[in-house]
């Protein structure tokens, strides 16, 4: 199949019939021979109906006359795909519809090649009034569950929220500071014609100016640069770790924190990195390579979180990482699949995941040792809620207060929210342990 169209229809017609990830139906559907250009025009379609999705579905209910068979959403797909470039992209409408129609009759749908070209057709006459046919907030581009949730949790924010998750986000890079320093990599950056500047919120972040591929970054398989969020940067510091200290990320993969954690405390007696998707471990290894962190004091263990406390037999741990499985709602710009994948009635499922996570965890933590809660989430029944919760049962237990200046202070911790040309969504809970626990 060579029609880009016709290919980005199949992996939206997976997301939205088998309910598969964005990222999992574009790595089975786009194959090793598709060259560079046609594979991130490709992307580019994917990621970009499934952002807009809620407005581009209401216009199609709009110029559809009947809705189309389950077997066809493929062909509901290529309608999407037509939309999107005549509503969002540079594409020339000429190419956009000759190119969605001709990606019919890849997909041996020649019937449908009338109708495509039809619905296309009539939405360039009539534009301007099916625009505004739209209802009033079917610009956020979100399932209307979470918008009420964000307008009930940040009544200031949620607008400012959802915007950000409707941009695309900037490219974040963590330098290793046992390898080289910040202004020297942005040197090295400005030499192969890359700019970027130093993060006010990660004292190891650079924020680039364009996104490039990763291979063009110079040291990165060196180990002198990993790929992370600026917000995701901050765990390591705020785990306030020490020398011979025994520390725990239980909710390793793919291992960005785990590796910073280790690029941030050399000295450490043993950190140990659990996970219970194989694969995904096994990615901890490849990044430990890079980095040249292989040789240092680490164990990968595949298993559940809430399990290890039935099985580990060598010492309570000084620190603890715990960043919990959630909604991924502070992801979202990442991530555009989770408007479409996730569901109101997940969070209460997710929320109840996190307390017995970190309850279990805590068993496993020594006295006077530290717990850091963190999500990639902006919604606080999965925040602040889990925590204020898991304090009221856990007298031994109390906040670390985190005196940051960065994000909002929330009951207990600070949340981040997503921002156009910065962070993405996390929110971070720092607890200490009783001496007498």
């Amino acid at each position: 199949m060579s029609n880009s169209r016709a290919i980005a229809a199949q992996i939206i017609s997976r997301v939205i019939k088998e309910k598969m990830s964005l990222k999992d139906a574009l790595s089975a559907g786009v194959n090793a021979n598709i060259n560079s250009r046609d594979r991130a025009f490709i992307q580019e379609l994917c990621y970009g109906v499934i952002r807009w999705y809620m407005p581009l579905r209401q216009l199609c209910a709009y110029l559809l006359k009947k809705p189309l068979n389950a077997s066809d959403q493929d062909v509901y797909a290529l309608l999407l795909i037509g939309l999107y470039q005549l509503n969002y992209l540079r594409t020339s409408p000429h190419a956009a519809v000759h190119e969605t129609v001709q990606g019919a009759r890849e997909l041996h749908k020649v019937w449908a090649v009338p109708l495509i070209n039809g619905v296309l057709r009539t939405f360039q006459r009539q534009k301007a009034s099916l625009l505004k046919k739209l209802p009033k907030d079917s610009h956020f581009a979100h399932p209307d569950w979470l918008i009420k949730k964000l307008q009930q949790s940040w009544p200031n924010e949620w607008q400012t929220i959802l915007a950000a998750n409707n941009h695309l986000p900037p490219m974040s890079l963590r330098v290793n500071l046992l390898k080289i320093t910040r202004k020297d990599y942005v040197q090295k950056l400005k030499d192969k014609d890359i700019t970027g500047h130093l993060s006010e919120l990660s004292a190891t972040g650079i924020i680039l100016d364009e996104s490039c591929p990763v291979i063009k970054l110079p040291g990165f398989m060196e180990g002198e640069v990993s790929i992370q969020d600026t917000a995701a940067q901050l765990a390591a510091s705020l785990l306030l770790l020490k020398p011979r200290q025994i520390v725990l990320d239980a909710c390793a993969a793919p291992g960005g924190k785990t590796t910073h954690i280790l690029e941030s405390q050399s000295d450490l007696l043993n950190c140990v990195a659990v996970d219970s998707d194989a694969i995904r471990l096994s990615k901890i290894k490849d990044n430990l390579n890079r980095l040249s962190l292989s040789d240092t004091k680490i164990q990968l263990l595949c298993l559940k979180a809430q399990n290890l406390k039935n099985i580990w037999k060598e010492g309570l741990f000084d620190r603890i990482l715990l960043d919990a499985p959630c909604s991924g709602t502070g992801v979202i710009r990442k991530h555009p699949d989770i408007k479409l994948l996730r569901r109101e009635e997940d969070i209460a499922k997710l929320a109840e995941q996190q307390y017995q996570l970190i309850s279990s965890l805590w068993d496993i933590l020594k006295p006077n040792g530290v717990l850091l809660y963190v999500t990639c989430s902006v919604l606080p029944e999965e925040n602040s809620e889990v925590l204020i919760r898991f304090l009221s049962n856990h007298p031994g237990a109390k906040e670390d207060v985190l005196e940051e200046t960065w994000g909002v202070a929330c009951s207990v911790g600070r949340q981040i929210f997503p921002q156009i040309h910065g962070p993405d969504g996390f929110y971070y809970a720092r607890l200490r342990k009783g001496l007498n626990n």
